[in-house]
């Protein structure tokens, strides 16, 4: 694990990123070896900080690409020249051999692979950091692919995860900047993203649920999962025979054109975000297939989102705000979802969002470009620290490749037209009366519950209060590093004092002569002058490493 905090802090500083360390002070973590050599630096032509700090997480390996990865979904959390950067992160990963794959299919699913398929092909047709795919044909003749997790990923990721987690502490306590981003909240992030990605059965759950909601639309195909041949490791999937939809040559054959394609696939992405509140976050070009019959087959369902009905309500008041030019319902609704904190200017950024809403007020939802508004919303809310929770921020990841996509199959589609429908059924469904009681209803069952429970809550604060029990507890900023300095420092000033007693006995027990001798010397008196020395030697390389004398 040290070794490993040492690869890492070196890195750091071999691309131009050793002053976070310093301030961290994880900078001492470093072998003496290197803090001795002269560290590498990056090479001159990558002189941008973004393109730095990707080349640091390619470095780093699987999982840091991995968090970069999500760090390019988060508009809210840093700045466009490192999202556009962080994009071009790929799992640029060598596939693992047959024997391997062979291994783990017996470890998960009890049986071999001659046993399991009628064919199984050795090389992948994908290879990624966690897992790669192969074809194969089932006993019964069914053509499908198969998604084998890559052995170990788990223990490296979950080792990487536990190193993450302590330098997202350091930061918060070291680094008061970074406190406003909450370092830990975006491991706690990645965390649950990464063991998801790692859980294949969850995607297979994904599937199945796509599979569900769109089982009454002629257009869209989801394929089949053969969970008897599925795993937390091994996943098992309808091979889908179609062409990639950046194969524009070759639609003529399905009788569809590309403007339809873009239309029935941004359709299928506003249902599920308007209507099922459960959405594919990755529909790029990549994940989309043009069958033989016509229909459009999504795929890869590891990046899915979902959407409470609270949460689809609110994104609805906020469509409605903006429309509306109304700043003050469109901060109150930032509040309601959790992103403002205590020490954001709100005059400021009302100001702000004024003049962002001034130029969409009175609009009609077909004049909305919804990317735009997208990004100059993000930027706006960037600047003032106002996180955006992580399902909303795959939601707006999801909306911006869906409009890449449409602006590839179709670039004078607008995602917002398409959309209208969509968004107008949805704030008719917000008024309907049997709506409107329904969450009248809710409500009032939330409150006679609070009020029921009111005395008795009261009651056990005053009873607290009246014995003496009620506490207060103090927090003040920066005293834990305060009281961590000087423990350090007193510790040293123990050892030092220990180390001079050593010498002072020592010297007395050599005026002695006392026997045993060695070389004319009493033995114990030299072995104290050797354990002071040894002692001392500690302690001066101690102080070196740490930087602090």
């Amino acid at each position: 694990m040290i070794k490993r905090y040492g690869k890492i802090v070196d890195t750091l500083i071999k691309y131009e990123f050793g002053h976070i360390a310093d301030r961290m002070g994880i900078g001492n973590i470093r072998p003496l070896r290197s803090r001795i050599k002269k560290q590498e630096k990056v090479i001159k032509d990558t002189d941008s900080r973004p393109k730095n700090a990707r080349l640091m997480l390619e470095e780093l390996g699987p999982t840091y690409v991995k968090l970069g990865q999500i760090l390019s979904m988060r508009h809210d959390l840093i700045p466009p020249d490192y999202i556009k950067e962080f994009s071009k992160l790929q799992d640029d990963i060598q596939p693992f051999g047959i024997e391997k794959v062979e291994r783990l299919i017996r470890e998960e699913l009890g049986s071999d692979i001659k046993d399991l398929y009628e064919s199984f092909e050795k090389e992948p047709i994908a290879a990624a950091s966690i897992g790669q795919v192969h074809r194969a044909k089932l006993k019964g003749g069914d053509d499908v692919v198969v998604k084998v997790q890559r052995p170990g990923i788990k223990k490296t990721i979950d080792a990487d995860l536990d190193i993450m987690y302590s330098i997202a502490g350091f930061a918060e306590e070291h680094i008061p900047e970074a406190r406003l981003y909450k370092p830990l909240e975006i491991v706690e992030e990645f965390e649950h993203s990464i063991h998801n990605e790692m859980d294949y059965t969850q995607e297979g759950r994904n599937a199945e649920r796509f599979a569900h909601n769109f089982k009454d639309d002629p257009h869209i195909y989801i394929p089949e999962v053969y969970w008897d041949y599925t795993s937390m490791k091994v996943l098992t999937l309808e091979y889908i025979d179609g062409t990639k939809s950046t194969l524009f040559d070759d639609f003529a054959e399905s009788g569809l054109d590309r403007k339809q394609i873009a239309n029935i696939v941004i359709e299928a992405f506003m249902k599920q975000v308007y209507e099922d509140g459960f959405f594919h976050a990755d529909l790029h070009s990549g994940n989309v297939f043009i069958m033989s019959d016509g229909r459009i087959a999504l795929l890869d369902f590891g990046m899915a989102g979902f959407l409470s009905h609270d949460m689809r309500n609110l994104l609805i008041d906020e469509l409605i705000a903006i429309t509306k030019g109304d700043t003050a319902l469109y901060i109150e609704l930032l509040r309601d979802l959790g992103s403002i904190g205590d020490k954001v200017d709100i005059a400021l950024l009302k100001i702000d969002i004024d003049n962002l809403l001034y130029k969409y007020y009175g609009r009609s939802l077909s004049q909305l470009n919804t990317a735009l508004i997208l990004e100059e919303m993000i930027n706006v809310l960037r600047k003032y620290q106002v996180r955006v929770p992580a399902n909303v921020a795959l939601l707006s990841k999801g909306a911006m490749t869906i409009e890449g996509f449409s602006s590839i199959m179709d670039p004078q589609i607008n995602l917002t037209i398409v959309a209208e429908p969509f968004a107008k059924k949805a704030i008719k469904d917000r008024i309907r009366l049997t709506n409107i009681a329904g969450s009248a209803y809710r409500d009032i069952s939330n409150w006679s519950r609070v009020l029921h429970r009111a005395p008795m809550k009261i009651s056990h604060v005053l009873d607290i209060a009246e014995r003496g029990y009620l506490k207060l507890r103090f927090e003040p900023q920066g005293f834990d590093r305060v009281v961590a300095e000087i423990d350090a420092a007193s510790n040293r000033l123990a050892f030092s004092l220990i180390i001079s007693a050593i010498i002072v006995g020592s010297s007395l027990v050599i005026q002695t002569g006392m026997a045993p001798h060695i070389w004319g010397v009493p033995l114990l008196g030299v072995i104290g002058f050797l354990m002071a020395g040894f002692l001392g030697m500690w302690l001066v390389v101690y102080i070196l490493r740490t930087g602090r004398i």
